[in-house]
């Protein structure tokens, strides 16, 4: 601005005027003298100027007294209003800067103030995230305890005999349970490294956001005490190398895009975040309920078998009670049998007996009288009976026989009843009490 104030100096100098008469007066007295040399004698004029030669001078003086005075009122004149323009201008810069200075503080402490919300958003949002990733190793550890009690059903129902070693109900749906925790435990896990890299990923844009803050922090502080220079300041210098560092900052637009960008940024992982920690309450909630739903079902199935075992049990019972009473019956039918066969011995024997000393009577006396027949008779039918008491004794003692199997085979069936129910109900069902709650299991 002092460029366009000040004006060009005139083109015509009367210093150098006066000089060029100088010259043009001392040429011609040279040319004087060298055509008076010959006469040096004539007197003292050879040496001395000539009126027209004094005046010309004296006017010369003064009129180069006259322009230097002129030209210096002239730079007076324009220097004073050069330096009023110049003082104007330079206030009115320095106003204009101070008050751009005071709109940059305004905008960078609201940007400021904006990445500052962020971060501590941010910083919330980690630290509920941090929570949620506690709630899923918790849950994750709670689930090692229905494993292993699904497991140790598993082997302990193993350890069934005989007939008992059904694939049954329960053994079904204590395989879906295992399966059931296999699978949530493989999502668990998953859903343990997605929030894990979340919460790096949410750290590394609050860092980002903590360097912008600290760089407008520190961009406030510089421009704050910018703002606070003025003329009577003492610790300001000359640093004419300031300006030329302009080339190597960025503009408005790429410092406003740069901060917007962070902030942005930001904001999706907060929203991210948030939809990751509703993910997490509903996984944990499902997962709860579906190892609670699969234990009631496993508590059901295994309910039911232990009534269906007690039921068998007790029909087994009932027969093995009634086997042992037709045993005990036969055993009593038997020593009867027995007895009769023993008692109809004497009979036979008197009846033979007879019959061999009658057929001792000699000549005609031996004949078939009513005696002989009676006693024919009596020993046939003594022997029948014996045949028929011998038969009947031979089908108790095998019907004695089958009942021995039968009671075996119904004590042996109960045993394995009764170890069964040890295991499904003694072992098992108490085992299971210990299951976790579903707040357990929710990660709490």
């Amino acid at each position: 601005m002092a460029s366009d104030i000040l004006v060009s100096r005139p083109k015509f100098d009367t210093r150098a005027v006066a000089q060029a008469e100088q010259t043009e007066r001392e040429a011609s007295v040279q040319e004087a003298l060298q055509q008076s040399s010959g006469a040096a004698t004539a007197g003292y004029r050879s040496a001395k100027y000539t009126p027209t030669e004094w005046h010309s001078n004296n006017y010369a003086i003064l009129h180069q007294a006259a322009a230097d005075r002129n030209e210096a009122q002239r730079i007076q004149q324009q220097s004073k209003t050069l330096y009023k323009d110049a003082e104007t201008a330079t206030l009115r810069t320095q106003s204009e800067g101070t008050r751009h200075l005071g709109e940059r503080l305004q905008e960078t402490h609201s940007w400021k103030s904006e990445l500052q919300r962020h971060v501590e958003k941010l910083l919330a949002e980690n630290d509920l995230l941090l929570s949620q990733k506690t709630r899923l190793e918790k849950a994750l550890d709670a689930t090692e305890i229905p494993y292993a009690i699904a497991t140790d059903n598993l082997t302990c129902r193993e350890r069934r005999l005989g007939p008992d070693l059904v694939n049954d109900t329960v053994e079904e749906e204590l395989l879906k349970e295992v399966d059931l925790i296999r699978s949530i435990q493989a999502l668990l896990k998953r859903t343990i490294t997605q929030v894990v890299n979340q919460i790096k990923i949410n750290r590394e844009a609050k860092l980002t956001l903590e360097f912008d803050w600290s760089d407008k922090y520190q961009a406030y502080n510089l421009d704050d005490q910018c703002g606070r220079y003025n003329n009577m300041s003492t610790d300001t210098q000359h640093l004419p190398s300031s300006a030329t560092m302009q080339d190597q900052v960025c503009n408005r637009t790429s410092w406003m895009k740069f901060t917007q960008d962070n902030v942005s940024k930001a904001s999706q992982e907060q929203q991210a975040t948030k939809d990751l920690r509703v993910l997490v309450d509903q996984l944990l909630q499902e997962t709860a309920e579906d190892l609670r739903a699969q234990c009631s079902a496993v508590d059901q199935a295994f309910n039911q078998r232990c009534l269906q075992l007690i039921e068998a049990k007790t029909q087994l019972e009932l027969h093995l009670t009634e086997i042992l009473e037709q045993i005990g019956a036969q055993e009593r039918n038997i020593v009867a049998l027995q007895q009769a066969i023993h008692d109809k011995e004497a009979p036979l024997r008197v009846a033979q007996s007879r019959l061999y000393l009658r057929s001792l009577r000699p000549n005609m006396e031996l004949c078939r009288d009513d005696p002989q027949l009676s006693l024919v008779g009596e020993v046939g039918q003594i022997d029948a009976t014996l045949a028929s008491l011998r038969r009947q004794l031979s089908d108790a003692r095998g019907s004695l026989s089958r009942l021995e199997e039968s009671r075996m085979a119904l004590s042996k069936d109960i045993t394995c009843k009764a170890h069964s129910l040890l295991i499904d109900r003694d072992k098992c069902v108490s085992h299971r009490r210990r299951y976790p709650t579903i707040i357990a299991l929710s990660g709490y």
